[in-house]
């Protein structure tokens, strides 16, 4: 074949770090805990009652999972029940947090970032992927440039063949 004919991946030879934010979707189980359930008629805080639901949780089924703990039910809840609810959960699950799952996610995805090494980034152009096929929060786009703008030669978003520049230094 003749030089001219030559198949030549361009993106591979542009020194291009492609980075897919998918990668650090922690993985595992996520379980809603729904404090409605631990109450008198779905309205009541009965502390006495509310203890022994607690007591009754089999834990087991909770091991290595994240945990989003709501309420649906429109009644205030005392902040000491979060407490006992979490102290029960947080020897197994691997995280416990208040809101519903995308707030988990939020969460889960701010750690992933905040703990993730990125320096193999510096001074590189870095393209973050457009397109997952897991859902990742917004927030963790931004959290993403936070992380990156300092260290990267360039930043650009979506595909190869069709990017957004974001950032140059």
């Amino acid at each position: 074949m003749s030089e001219e004919f030559e198949i030549r991946n361009k993106v591979a030879e542009s020194g291009l770090v492609n980075f897919d934010l998918a990668t650090l979707v922690p993985k595992g189980i996520r379980k809603g805990i729904d404090l409605k359930d631990f109450l008198f008629q779905e309205m009541i805080l009965k502390e006495k009652d509310f203890r022994e639901k607690v007591d009754a949780i089999d834990t087991k089924a909770y091991e290595d999972t994240y945990v989003y703990i709501y309420n649906s039910v429109d009644t205030i809840i005392p902040l000491w029940a979060y407490f006992v609810l979490t102290a029960k959960l947080t020897d197994v699950a691997k995280k416990v947090v208040f809101g519903n799952k995308e707030d988990l996610e939020v969460i889960l995805m701010h750690n992933a970032i905040q703990t993730y090494d990125f320096e193999d980034m510096r001074g590189k152009r870095v393209l973050v992927k457009g397109c997952s096929d897991k859902e990742i929060p917004e927030n963790a786009y931004i959290e993403l440039v936070e992380q990156l703008k300092p260290l990267v030669k360039s930043l650009m978003f979506g595909e190869a063949c069709s990017n957004v520049p974001i950032v140059k230094n």
